[in-house]
């Protein structure tokens, strides 16, 4: 006799086998007690979560002659028949095949003949969703108002690509994705059955890696009993078999990103390459691994959430410890992308490296979590005594300069004048109009400026205005460069040109207006050659 795989050797013979659906299972089997049965139903979910199975144990039941709390007897003819696959009663339809309005004509002219044999006819029409537009218009009224010994159960996995119309004519079901606990228990009872020896950890990881699909979880074993024929079944040999990768590789990758080694990356890639690993796969299961991380590190109770080994628990939290929730989430965008490019990549494991360099150095992107991880690193440094050199900057005649940038000088900003000086310019004009003739002539062709030292200088010709203010002013002469001399006046220099003015009572009223003290005001003269002189600052 030829071998039949697990799924279909142990396929569900009574609504007690079911794993997974107990609130469909019980939903339906109260509606046939009570003999409240619907004419249209939608069986909606992911594959392999027994939608398939519960139609035909439905179809097998309403059908049956002695039922027994809402389970078919398996006994009676009709049982039979539907078991074998023999009744006229049940047909299954594939729609992704069977999808024109040809096909449903047919269905719509069985549908007028009775059963011959049972209570009802019972159509189940699979992928429901890849029928054509034209053939659910044609289902419409049938679907609507069959017959009373007809029943239509419709599957599906893409639920959203049913019309609306169709939708509202079905009682709708949808079943859930079957957890890991009870994919383990449903394979370990069958395991004993088969008389294989298994390990925990390998029925464990089988069933995660099903992703919650039961016949998924049951073809995985199948062939990995196949390979090891004979053998008691390992967690190393499921991953040998699966293509997989053990989660101390993803620790020692994790821990190679959190130290910026791009080598140290590549060559752990390198490793699983070489071992043969499926990379889709290992970014898949990378991507979990980085889920999990990212919940121990945002979650203080992780006991009901993460599926995993005390040991890997343990070292999860230690690798929690070593960085923050912003990087991992930034890990996980990265490598969700990386996960929907890989798929039909030609070029697998350059794009993996790529992703594990990108990981590597956030300065290569310019989102605000890869920002901020370069803040972060920068810190760190910081933190660690490493000093930050400056970026090198091309010099300013053009030439590559290696240096360390220079910081800019800060211009400094000339001070502001005395308020006494403000208000002696101001007046100046005034002053030079009330001095006698000779001294008039003299002042005329002199400036005033400010010395370095915020002194008041007048600024006469070298020549006779010169020798005018020097005989005057008993001068001290100090030759320069230029040939200038230099003389000061002191107070009693001011008094005198004061007094040398027809206009006494108006520079008294400037002197008072200014408020000088006496020690304050020192008036320098300087002369200049006429040649090349000119006030810069227009005073």
């Amino acid at each position: 006799m030829s071998y039949t795989a697990l799924y279909r050797k142990f396929r569900p013979e009574n609504f007690k086998d079911v794993k997974g659906q107990d609130h469909i299972v019980t939903t339906l089997k109260n509606q046939i007690e009570a003999e409240r049965i619907g004419h249209a139903y939608l069986f909606c979910g992911t594959r392999g979560t027994g939608k398939t199975t519960i139609a035909k144990l439905f179809a097998k039941t309403v059908n049956c002659e002695n039922p027994v709390d809402g389970n078919p007897c398996g006994e009676c003819r009709s049982c039979k028949a539907i078991a074998a696959g023999a009744s006229m009663n049940v047909k299954e339809i594939d729609a992704a095949s069977n999808n024109g309005v040809e096909n449903i004509r047919e269905i719509i002219s069985d549908v007028s003949y009775s059963p011959a044999d049972g209570r009802y006819k019972v159509y189940i029409i699979d992928e429901v969703h890849m029928l054509s537009i034209g053939a659910f218009n044609a289902l419409l009224k049938t679907l609507e108002e069959p017959p009373s010994y007809c029943i239509f159960i419709l599957a599906t996995t893409e639920v959203h690509k049913i019309p609306i119309t169709i939708l509202s004519r079905c009682q709708r079901y949808d079943f859930k994705r079957i957890t890991i606990d009870t994919i383990t228990d449903r394979l370990r009872e069958l395991m004993e059955t088969e008389q294989v020896e298994v390990e925990e950890k390998a029925l464990r990881y089988v069933a995660k890696t099903a992703d919650g699909s039961m016949r998924d979880a049951l073809s995985l074993l199948d062939q990995c009993i196949a390979f090891h024929f004979g053998q008691k079944l390992t967690y190393d040999m499921v991953l040998d078999v699966l293509g997989a990768v053990d989660t101390v590789v993803f620790s020692r990758l994790l821990r190679e990103i959190l130290d910026r080694s791009v080598l140290g990356c590549i060559d752990l890639l390198e490793e699983i390459v070489m071992q043969g690993r499926e990379l889709t796969q290992f970014v898949s299961d990378f991507t979990w691994y980085l889920r999990n991380l990212l919940i121990v590190k945002t979650t203080d109770d992780v006991e009901d959430v993460l599926d995993v080994s005390s040991d890997n628990k343990k070292r999860l939290m230690e690798e929690a410890e070593m960085t923050d929730a912003e990087s991992i989430i930034r890990y996980i965008r990265i490598f969700s992308e990386l996960s929907g490019n890989i798929r039909y990549a030609g070029q697998k494991r350059i794009l993996i490296e790529i992703a594990l360099i990108k990981l590597c150095k956030p300065q290569m992107e310019i989102q605000t979590d890869s920002l901020l991880d370069r803040i972060r690193a920068l810190e760190e440094r910081m933190e660690k005594g490493i000093p930050m050199m400056a970026a090198s900057m091309p010099a300013s005649g053009g030439e590559g300069s290696a240096g360390v940038v220079s910081a800019p000088v800060k211009k400094e900003l000339p001070k502001a004048l005395p308020e006494e000086i403000k208000e002696i310019v101001g007046q100046w004009p005034a002053i030079v109009a009330t001095a006698e003739n000779l001294l008039k002539n003299q002042l005329k062709h002199a400036k005033l400026s400010l010395s370095v030292d915020g002194k008041l200088l007048l600024v006469v010709e070298e020549g006779i205005s010169s020798d005018y203010f020097a005989i005057e002013g008993k001068k001290q002469y100090t030759p320069g460069k230029s040939g200038c001399t230099v003389t000061y006046w002191r107070i009693l220099l001011v008094k005198r040109f004061l007094n040398l003015l027809s206009g006494l009572l108006a520079a008294l009223l400037i002197i008072q207006s200014a408020a000088l003290p006496a020690s304050a005001l020192r008036v320098q003269i300087t002369t200049h050659k006429s040649s090349g002189y000119t006030d810069e600052e227009g005073n």
